[in-house]
């Protein structure tokens, strides 16, 4: 998507964070951050935890990310950008689904490594939102691996349909349904597929709302999507299917092991946001899956 070059985003929350690089990181997670760390890529966390200095990252260049055309221009603008806009949707639709909204706490952008209320994280565990802190984290540099080991298509639409994916499990950490999820099952009816999937229907119907949800000037973020953005956004879901990832990194796939979902689920969820909106992600009747 295409941000109007003049909107307002200085109001979006995003910040910086990391730590030195070659920190070992090990220890152990809760079972809460286990399951819900690493949303698109299933990375095995289990050795994961805390160790490691924290060290400060400039904010500075985050600071001078104002405008939509800084949004169009640079990658943590648009991160900033997306925030502001999903900050905007999400105050209006959360409570006509029934949730009590607010803001998640942070938006983290971090390099290499990143102490968090989950336990400490790197690059490698991908984007992911930490519940106990509700802070949503990612290392931009996500987006790269996305096209070169995952093989989607990339484009801004693509990357802000990660951060509405993330921002989805914040709303629905506030209306309960991730603690209500946590049974440590896996497997194609599972809740734990059935959480990522209604996190995409949360993110396609924010994108079909997007070119509509305006700054406080009343000057919409986006501009409307592009055929071509759509298909972005759908060639992300679908490289971060679980049959596809099994089926890439150890060469069959796994139904009972799955935790997000297939590639088919994933784009349909999100089409089913964008077309219905998020009055629709009822991913958790027995009947859809």
């Amino acid at each position: 998507m295409t941000f109007n070059p003049d909107a307002d985003i200085s109001r979006g929350k995003a910040s910086k964070r990391g730590r030195n690089a070659g920190i070992a990181v090990g220890g152990g997670l809760g079972v809460l951050a286990l399951f819900l760390i690493s949303q698109f890529l299933g990375v095995d966390l289990t050795g994961l935890g805390g160790g490691g200095e924290q060290s400060a990252v400039n904010d500075s260049a985050l600071e001078q990310c104002l405008t939509g055309q800084d949004a169009n221009e640079n990658v943590e603008c648009r991160m900033k950008g997306a925030s502001a806009s999903l900050e905007a949707y999400w105050q209006t639709e959360a409570p006509a689904l029934g949730v009590a909204y607010n803001a998640p706490q942070d938006f983290i952008l971090f390099e290499q490594a990143v102490t968090t209320a989950c336990g400490a994280a790197s690059s490698a565990t991908g984007p992911f939102y930490c519940p106990p802190d509700q802070i949503i984290y990612i290392d931009v540099s996500f987006y790269d691996e996305l096209r070169s080991r995952f093989g989607a298509s990339g484009g801004p639409l693509a990357e802000m349909y990660v951060i509405a994916h993330e921002w989805g499990h914040h709303v629905q950490n506030l209306a309960g349904v991730l603690q209500r999820s946590q049974d440590g099952q896996t497997g194609p009816t599972s809740n734990a597929v059935r959480v990522e999937l209604q996190a995409d229907c949360f993110a396609g119907a924010w994108a079909a709302e997007a070119s509509r949800v305006a700054d406080e000037r009343g000057v919409p973020f986006l501009q409307p999507i592009t055929k071509a953005q759509y298909a972005d956004a759908l060639s992300a879901a679908s490289a971060v299917g679980d049959d596809r990832i099994q089926q890439a990194t150890q060469g069959q796939v796994t139904p009972h092991s799955f935790t997000h979902g297939t590639s088919e689920q994933r784009i349909a969820w999100f089409e089913t946001g964008y077309e219905q909106g998020a009055g629709a992600c009822d991913t958790f009747s027995p009947s859809t899956l």
